[in-house]
């Protein structure tokens, strides 16, 4: 049998590359340990995540179809109506969801954009869903307002490491991310942040980003993991795809460094085998997004989920509140 390493903090770029370097059966040993430690390993936490605001953004993230950089097939569009979006929420909550991601196109929203997306939050919340948002940085007046309407978690994803974040975006800088990250923290609310395989980054950058989120306190409650989805139109539309295994790789050592999280598998998933996402889970992901569609790139079939995890023994895993008044398997 293995001897696991220490896994106790602080965690450093070096520490966490010797993981990734192990033999693969010793790091799935010790990530799943970990995973059984702090989780139920046959539970998977299902958000779906709606476009609010499409297109015509003015950052320049590298690859991202939602750029006015960038000539992709994206359209600018306008906020949806509040009806449309709490009708997506409501299908999302029947299909078994039980967290709604809401996503907008800004560097950072406007004044009056963010008065409309507070209702939003409002009408979702009052569904009895968890509520998300990604709208791009924030002032702490606007982090404020998101929380007192009631928004429980705040998504601003750091994409990749320090040293090779100027590669992927020019238009903003690493602090501008972490800022941002602070101000979701002293207003009270859940972060969720992770970041994007495939982009050209080495292993190295990988190890980098994910002590970058584990040396957070406290650590982010959600780390989606993200492989590119490449979009023609975009500078990363010639990208290689991420081996498989560096991706398992990837999910186990988040796992390791920051136990209490819930890492998700995010875009790219429709790329993924059944055995692929299987041994992600068997590593420690345990939240997927679940919905045909991811903002403007395509996802899994539910249907093809469902089959999934009934081939796997998983369930959906729900709200916590509900959790502690049904028995396992009520």
């Amino acid at each position: 049998m293995p001897t696991a390493p220490a896994f106790d903090p602080p965690w450093t770029v070096d520490r966490a590359l010797a993981l990734f370097q192990a033999p693969l059966n010793d790091l799935l040993f010790w990530s799943h340990g970990v995973h059984r430690r702090h989780f139920d390993p046959n539970e998977v936490q299902l958000s779906t995540l709606l476009s609010v605001k499409t297109g015509g953004c003015p950052e320049d993230c590298h690859y991202c179809p939602q750029s006015a950089r960038h000539a992709t097939a994206i359209e600018a569009g306008p906020l949806l109506p509040v009806d449309r979006v709490v009708d997506a929420a409501r299908r999302a909550q029947a299909a078994g969801a039980t967290r709604f991601c809401m996503g907008a196109a800004f560097r950072g929203p406007k004044d009056r954009d963010l008065d409309h997306i507070l209702e939003y939050i409002r009408a979702v919340k009052a569904l009895g869903l968890e509520t998300c948002a990604t709208l791009g940085l924030l002032t702490d007046e606007q982090a404020e307002k998101l929380a007192r309407a009631g928004l429980d978690f705040y998504n601003h994803n750091l994409d990749t490491s320090r040293d090779y974040y100027a590669e992927i975006v020019t238009t903003r800088n690493y602090e501008d991310r972490l800022s941002t990250l602070r101000r979701v923290r002293q207003a009270g609310m859940h972060v969720c942040c992770g970041g994007i395989l495939g982009m050209g980054e080495r292993v190295e950058d990988r190890a980098a980003l994910l002590v970058e989120l584990a040396q957070m306190e406290p650590q982010p409650e959600s780390v989606p993991l993200n492989a590119l989805v490449p979009v023609p139109g975009t500078p990363l539309a010639d990208c290689d795809p991420v081996p498989p295994l560096e991706f398992v790789r990837t999910v186990a050592v988040a796992r390791i460094l920051m136990p209490a999280a819930h890492v998700r598998l995010s875009a790219g998933r429709s790329r993924m085998s059944d055995e692929l996402q299987a041994l992600c889970f068997f590593a420690g992901a345990n939240s997927i997004f679940y919905g045909e569609e991811l903002l403007t790139t395509p996802n899994n079939d539910m249907e093809a989920d469902r089959g999934l995890f009934r081939a796997l023994g998983i369930r959906a895993e729900m709200r916590p509140e509900v959790r502690e008044t049904h028995a396992p398997g009520d």
